[in-house]
């Protein structure tokens, strides 16, 4: 673990801490960064489905016939 010695926007700090539900300032950056990454990666995910889906890749799922064999 690293440790840092950073500014910080208090207001910013509070609201995270209460959505996040974390008790201290430590727990709610630590927590804060993995939901970022977390959340970036679902995106990226969530895009790669789409991509998917604008190629076809799941047009035999829309045959029911033909995807049960």
């Amino acid at each position: 673990m690293s440790k840092l010695l950073i500014d910080v926007d208090d207001e910013a700090l509070a609201e995270a801490q209460r959505l996040l539900g974390t008790g201290t300032k430590k727990d709610t950056v630590n927590a804060a960064l993995i939901e970022v990454a977390k959340r970036i990666k679902r995106v990226k995910a969530l895009n790669e489905l789409g991509e998917m889906a604008e190629r076809g890749d799941f047009d035999i799922l829309l045959d029911k016939t033909e995807y049960r064999r």
